[in-house]
């Protein structure tokens, strides 16, 4: 093992991603089999376990050299067609290939995924639920919301099918009503849903719901037209209730690596506020009307 480690370069990182490379390839080729590939086994023992390089090369339909040069780990210039190919033959699935296109030094691509709606995984949903009584919910890369608790309905209005988060936001007046600094989060909200796009361009689906909210909300137009881009993170926001007042919060927007389509958005009570007591009032009110037992 600490051989291993000690071959690795230690200063350029260009070197070490390189390095990477090599090793990967070589571990992703070694795990296929002559016979599984379509060549016959020979019959003596073979010296690689698994394919050759040469053989890689014919069945990506690269040069024998070329092939050697990039699992050697060399400058050469790569291209994502030829990373596909190689990929194809190495049976990586979606998120090996992903990795050979960071490690060759290219963008990765968007995470393969079913456009068809996925029910929610029952861990998220107890995940959202464990979270009170603190509002969460779940979003589809798209932002229409597929799950919430009962503190993110009670605070923010959820409705409890499924419905567009980003839509609601600027063309609900309910919606609006309820966030006490709703212009200063609004270019944060579009230039997150820019990004979010940004990640799959060839998805007209993002196009569409701008269209949509843009013909009815001067407000968004304009935003959507300054075109500016911004990761989520964390989000300070003060929500006002009717019966409670406000509520502070800092609200994170999550990605679930083994489910890319999902967002879950927790709501964290800001430190040194009443925001933790207000919601435990509002949820234990919510939970007697409706007949169930909270936990002491």
């Amino acid at each position: 093992m600490s051989e291993t480690v000690l071959e690795r370069p230690a200063g350029d990182p260009a070197l070490r991603r390189r390095a990477e490379l090599r090793e990967f390839l070589m571990s992703r080729r070694a795990r296929i089999t002559p016979e599984r590939a379509g060549f016959p086994s020979g019959g003596g023992r073979r010296r690689t376990p698994g394919l050759r390089r040469e053989e890689v090369a014919v069945l990506a339909g690269v040069g024998a050299s070329w092939y050697q040069w990039l699992e050697q780990g060399r400058d050469i210039t790569v291209s994502p067609q030829v990373l596909d190919s190689v990929g194809r033959v190495l049976e990586l699935d979606d998120a090996e290939r992903r990795h050979l296109y960071a490690l060759a030094g290219l963008n990765p691509p968007a995470p393969a995924g079913d456009d068809a709606p996925q029910p929610v995984p029952s861990a998220l949903l107890r995940l959202i639920d464990s979270w009170l009584p603190s509002p969460a919910h779940i979003m589809d890369r798209h932002w229409n919301v597929v799950a919430s608790n009962v503190a993110v309905r009670l605070v923010l209005g959820f409705e409890q099918g499924p419905f567009n988060c980003l839509t609601s936001f600027f063309t609900s007046a309910d919606q609006r009503s309820r966030y006490a600094d709703w212009e200063a989060i609004a270019p944060r909200v579009v230039a997150q849903f820019r990004a979010e796009m940004t990640a799959r361009p060839e998805d007209p689906e993002y196009g569409r719901i701008a269209d949509h909210i843009a013909a009815r909300s001067p407000e968004f137009a304009e935003l959507w037209a300054r075109r500016e881009v911004r990761p989520g993170g964390v989000t300070v926001k003060t929500l006002i209730h009717p019966a409670v007042g406000g509520l502070h919060f800092e609200a994170t927007m999550l990605q679930v690596p083994e489910h890319p389509e999902l967002r879950l958005v927790m709501q964290t009570p800001c430190v040194c506020t009443d925001t933790k007591a207000k919601m435990a009032v509002l949820v234990a009110e919510a939970n007697r009307r409706h007949g169930l037992v909270t936990a002491a």
